[in-house]
């Protein structure tokens, strides 16, 4: 497992990461906690891999890049939207100061909180809900990551960004070939800047909070 750390490692910073903060959180978090059994041999290859629920756990160079792009300071607070298998929330807490994050699966987020515990990851808040409709309770945020693609800019969780903040969230189609693509947005005083960064494949963002038999 070491070995395929060092050479995830090397493979990411030879893709163009350069933040030493980010390599060195993705190095300290054990990526193979986050797998399932099956597929643990895979864990430092670069690729994502099935997780329950019909979702996946990213590609570490995706995890990377949108962790880059974010730009997250040691005392910011962060809202996750889409918790998965909680490596993305794992990798943040060792680089802000808060990380809150939403999940509609309560199997996923039951998972997750155990691998927060065991790793003892102490700054991460969580909750089953609505990730479109963010974490007003908690606003507003520093930075905002969403982990699913939404069909255009989510309005509700740009509102709950802070003046100067930032948001990484994928946009786009989410079925047939529809396209998608990485967007940075940046709220000013005068408003939304919007940068698109690169063609992404995520599953979509459902609003509401998944029926799980």
């Amino acid at each position: 497992m070491e070995q395929g750390k060092i050479e995830l490692i090397m493979s990411l910073r030879r893709q163009g990461i350069r933040d030493k903060r980010v390599l060195n959180a993705i190095e300290r978090i054990p990526r193979e906690l986050f797998i399932n059994a099956n597929f643990r041999k895979q864990a430092y290859e670069d690729h994502a891999l099935p997780i329950e629920c019909g979702q996946t756990i990213s590609q570490p160079f995706i995890v990377a890049y949108m962790t880059e792009q974010l730009q997250v300071g040691d005392r910011m607070k962060v809202l996750e939207v889409g918790t998965g298998s909680g490596y993305q929330a794992a990798v943040l807490s060792k680089l802000c100061r808060r990380v809150y994050t939403i999940e509609r699966y309560r199997t996923l987020l039951r998972d997750a909180v155990k691998r927060f515990d065991e790793l003892h990851l102490h700054n991460i808040t969580s909750k089953v809900g609505d990730g479109a409709a963010g974490w007003s309770e908690q606003a507003p945020f520093d930075r905002i990551i969403v982990t699913a693609a939404a069909p255009s800019i989510p309005q509700k969780l740009v509102e709950q960004l802070k003046p100067g903040g930032i948001m990484i969230v994928p946009v786009g189609i989410t079925s047939g070939r529809g396209d998608q693509n990485l967007v940075r947005i940046e709220r000013t005083e005068e408003g939304v800047v919007r940068n698109d960064l690169m063609p992404v494949r995520f599953v979509p963002l459902v609003e509401g909070v998944a029926k799980e038999s």
